[in-house]
């Protein structure tokens, strides 16, 4: 199945969704086409959490599916989702080449709720502009990267959320801080001061903690630091999925399954879990010596959230820039040019051999 395709009904040229206009947008002619609003019940549905257990138990292989004609990039490995009657691009990921006939059918699990994009074109262009102005000793060609007709592309990115409530047996130790009177000799001269000391006791509990929309990213094309950045997101906006809202972006399957995102999402639960368990030993000092979580009542959803992104190559490295499309939130790799800094280091050295010949003359 391809991307549905929604004809101008002034021009007959394909509509795009219109960032935070909630409607779909003709290039050429601005005619418009108002997206309907989601029925209540629909719209519950599209947050509604999936049991993680009941699901990889029984639904797994049967639930609803999407298939796509999907290019493999051969430079970063990004798995982009063309759009119907493009037979060439450039991965937003690396800017290598493209081709739809190296495009390949994969079926995946049906999102079920996607963010639209509130942050059009024009004013990520600026945002990243802005953010670019900022950067000292960037190359001339990422200055330019900004006004590049292909310099920045929408994208939505696959995300899993996890819910889930834990219970966490541990052992550990409890510091209280004292202080005592040491005597010292300084300068010939006997003197007092206060050491501080801890004395240890060990201790054992159990903590409860929960977790609401764990976000873990399904994509492995976008650093997961940069990606952890870009956050907070407005998942109180998310929308029932549906094809309106992908028209003109282009949707990057997910990588990462339902099983081991789970797995990435524990590692950020944790040091949640080792903080309420400091909290609980108390004291003035706390160790975690062993601590093993349990996880129950464990929900998922399959969503997508949109960025605007920017790859740009300086030497033999690429480097991604990344505004979130709700939020306008910038983040991103740069490279910095040896020429400019060291032409900032030889006008240093310049200034600092004209002051010094100045001051010889004084």
């Amino acid at each position: 199945m391809t991307t549905t395709f929604y004809p101008c009904t002034s021009c007959g040229a394909k509509l795009e969704y219109a960032p935070g206009q909630h409607a779909l947008k003709c290039p050429y002619c601005g005619a418009e086409n108002a997206i309907e609003a989601a029925a209540p019940e629909a719209a519950a549905e599209a947050v509604e959490e999936l049991d993680f257990k009941a699901y990889l138990a029984k639904q797994a292989g049967n639930e609803p599916t999407l298939e796509r004609q999907t290019v493999k990039c051969p430079g970063c490995g990004a798995a982009s989702q063309l759009p119907p009657n493009v037979t060439a691009d450039r991965c937003p990921f690396c800017a290598a080449p493209l081709i739809a006939s190296a495009a390949y059918t994969q079926r995946t699990i049906q999102p079920k709720a996607v963010a639209p994009f509130d942050i059009n074109e024009r004013d990520a262009r600026s945002r990243f502009k802005n953010w670019i102005d900022g950067l000292w000793f960037a190359p001339n060609a990422l200055k330019k990267a900004h006004r590049a007709e292909n310099g920045l592309k929408g994208i939505y990115l696959p995300y899993w959320t996890y819910d889930a409530n834990t219970q966490t047996p541990y052992v550990g130790e409890r510091g209280d801080v004292y202080f005592e009177t040491e005597t010292y000799t300084e300068d010939g001269e006997r003197k007092t001061r206060q050491v501080e000391r801890v004395r240890w006791w060990p201790v054992s509990g159990n903590v409860s903690v929960s977790f609401d929309d764990v976000l873990v990213p399904a994509s492995s094309s976008v650093p997961r630091n940069y990606a952890a950045e870009l956050a907070p997101w407005r998942l109180d906006r998310l929308q029932p999925y549906r094809e309106d809202f992908l028209s003109g972006f282009t949707v990057e399957a997910y990588q990462l399954g339902l099983e081991p995102g789970f797995g990435e999402a524990q590692k950020q639960m944790v040091p949640e879990i080792e903080q309420a368990i400091c909290h609980d030993i108390g004291g003035d000092r706390q160790r975690v010596v062993s601590m093993v979580p349990s996880y129950y009542d464990v929900t998922f959803k399959h969503i997508l959230l949109p960025i605007w992104l920017s790859s740009y190559r300086y030497g033999d490295k690429t480097y991604r820039f990344l505004v979130n499309g709700q939020t306008g939130t910038v983040q991103g790799e740069r490279p910095y040019s040896a020429w400019k800094i060291a032409g900032a280091v030889a006008w240093g050295v310049a200034i600092v051999l004209v002051v010094l010949k100045l001051m010889h003359k004084i």
